[in-house]
């Protein structure tokens, strides 16, 4: 299974946001739509061996974490305003610590980047994920046996004093030498891993 975990320092903790301002009133929650996007789908089909987490750290009720299940998934279009309306609807859900479908393949709970890391670890104990860097490792040059295939990245932000101590152990791995918009990097890791045949 590959995974993405998405930080969304201002996006929206609740589902009342607008569909047509995204980018304003949902605290860029278009990015977050684009990276799940950028997760899943092939041309004419979605890639089923992926989990997308968002973790929405904006206003009301932070920090809370939206899941994408690409094996589960339904009613997901190639376009902005279908993520953000299933968003939405798990935002508009009552939650707890442990994770509610809302709708087919998308679930949501409290909790947010500390818990991810606590939940998904190897079998000595250490976190599975890397961060995307552009100043990491090369993936192209990482052997396929040890290529992550979990990683973390920001938004349109830089990752927080906060979150910078919760992941300074953890690898760093560069999409390429150029610094990408997240969800073109998800892309550009997703190409990799499968040039990879990971």
């Amino acid at each position: 299974m590959k995974r993405f975990l998405i930080i969304g320092h201002k996006a929206l903790t609740t589902g009342s946001f607008s569909l047509n301002d995204m980018p304003g009133s949902a605290g860029r929650m278009d990015v977050l739509c684009r990276c799940v996007n950028s997760c899943f789908f092939l041309s004419h089909d979605l890639r089923r061996d992926v989990e997308c987490f968002l973790v929405l750290l904006g206003e009301p009720d932070a920090p809370k974490t939206v899941k994408f299940s690409g094996e589960k998934v339904r009613y997901l279009n190639p376009d902005e305003r279908s993520a953000g309306s299933l968003l939405q609807k798990a935002l508009a859900l009552p939650c707890t610590e442990t994770f509610r479908e809302s709708t087919r393949g998308v679930y949501v709970r409290r909790g947010g980047l500390k818990e991810l890391l606590e939940e998904f670890r190897d079998e000595e104990g250490n976190p599975i994920f890397a961060i995307l860097d552009e100043n990491g490792s090369d993936i192209r040059e990482i052997p396929p046996e040890t290529t992550p295939t979990a990683f973390i990245l920001s938004d349109h932000m830089n990752f927080t004093q906060e979150e910078e101590e919760m992941i300074k152990d953890l690898k760093r791995i560069s999409a390429g030498p150029k610094v990408m918009h997240a969800d073109h990097t998800i892309t550009v890791i997703l190409n990799e891993l499968d040039r990879k045949n990971l």
